[in-house]
């Protein structure tokens, strides 16, 4: 007889309300014999690169900036140009006074027309020599005299000939001119300074090509030659431009002890200005993409890696095979087998059972 069966007996032998007591208590061990779900501390799955993305704060500046001067020396009578005007190529930025150079060009001038005449009376003389001497007439002496002085002539003309091109230029140095489309930075000059030959006057950054100069720790110099570069500036986060390292200074900076490189972003357009602060990301295209997660999350008895995925909505684990990359100090990287933002089991995986429930506690972030 099964014990079922006995306890039916002695329920039908008691009164109908001692039996209704003895249900009653069988009902209350029921509920307090129920299991409970177990408490656990999950982590969230989520897939990176392998070799993190490094990040860098730098300013955007132009590749190229000069400072122009004058070709000549002369004291300031105009600056055209100030901070922050934008130039096109050719269009004047200050002006010397002209009083001297004038002055100079008229004197070379007077010069090659005196050079003029005399040559045109020494080619003369020469004619004639060489004709009398073809007459018989005149010696050779003489023509030897002639043809001297005539070359003599035509020197002197050539000289004042160059002369006269030299005042020209010198006159038009006198307006100094931006030499290719950009932004004035700098005015280092003002009325009535005067200047020397080659002395910086004005700044002029250059549009045409914009560069982010960022400072690179020398553990990381093999990446920067070698990783993808993107440049974000701070006034849109949202966009990305494509960089390209052009330079990287070749010692490090003896306070920092980083090493200064510059990457140019071909694509950058008027919204990026120049001194805007900008991050520079580089990131290795090649790296795989793997899930960092602590190593006591994972559960091996002998049927491959695995993971305990918990849904949250009804507490029921579900062991899953995952593909390991590699194992860390603490850590194991997986390369699939759970998707992203999944909730996994990081501590105790050895004591749970697939059929039981759990609930979630408390979340890692690893």
């Amino acid at each position: 007889m099964s014990r079922f069966d006995i306890f039916a007996r002695f329920l039908k032998g008691l009164t109908p309300g001692l039996a209704a007591l003895a249900l009653a208590g069988c009902s209350e061990m029921t509920a307090q014999t129920a299991p409970q779900p177990r408490p656990v501390l999950a982590t969230s799955v989520h897939y990176e690169p392998q070799v993190a993305e490094r990040s860098f704060v730098g300013t955007i500046r132009p590749r190229i900036e000069s400072d122009l001067g004058f070709r000549v020396a002369g004291k300031v009578s105009r600056r055209l140009g100030e901070v922050g005007t934008r130039v096109d190529t050719g269009e004047p930025l200050a002006t010397l006074d002209e009083i001297d150079l004038r002055l100079q060009a008229e004197q070379a001038e007077a010069e090659y027309r005196a050079a003029t005449g005399v040559l045109a009376q020494a080619r003369a003389a020469e004619a004639r020599a060489t004709d009398l001497k073809q007459r018989g007439w005149s010696t050779q002496a003489q023509l030897d005299q002639a043809n001297a002085t005539a070359d003599e002539a035509r020197a002197r003309f050539s000289r004042a000939e160059r002369a006269v091109e030299l005042t020209r230029n010198s006159l038009s140095y006198a307006t100094l001119a931006a030499d290719a489309p950009g932004v004035v930075t700098a005015t280092l000059i003002e009325p009535g300074q005067v200047v020397a030959v080659g002395q910086p006057a004005i700044r002029v950054a250059r549009l045409a090509e914009k560069e982010t100069v960022v400072a690179i720790p020398e553990t990381l110099l093999a990446r920067a030659n070698s990783a993808e570069a993107r440049v974000t500036i701070w006034s849109q986060p949202g966009k990305h431009y494509v960089a390209k390292l052009r330079e990287l200074a070749p010692s490090a900076d003896a306070t920092t002890r980083t090493y200064l490189a510059k990457f140019s972003v071909p694509d950058a357009d008027d919204q990026i200005q120049l001194g805007m602060t900008a991050t520079l990301t580089l990131s290795d295209s090649a790296s795989e993409r793997v899930a960092r997660l602590p190593l006591s999350a994972l559960f091996n008895q002998g049927q491959g890696p695995s993971l305990y995925v918990v849904d949250e909505k009804t507490g029921v684990v579900a062991l899953t095979h995952v593909g390991v990359k590699a194992y860390e100090s603490g850590e194991v990287l997986i390369t699939d087998g759970v998707e992203e933002g999944a909730k996994v089991v990081a501590v105790g995986v050895q004591k749970l059972d697939p059929a039981q429930k759990v609930k979630v506690i408390s979340s890692l972030s690893f």
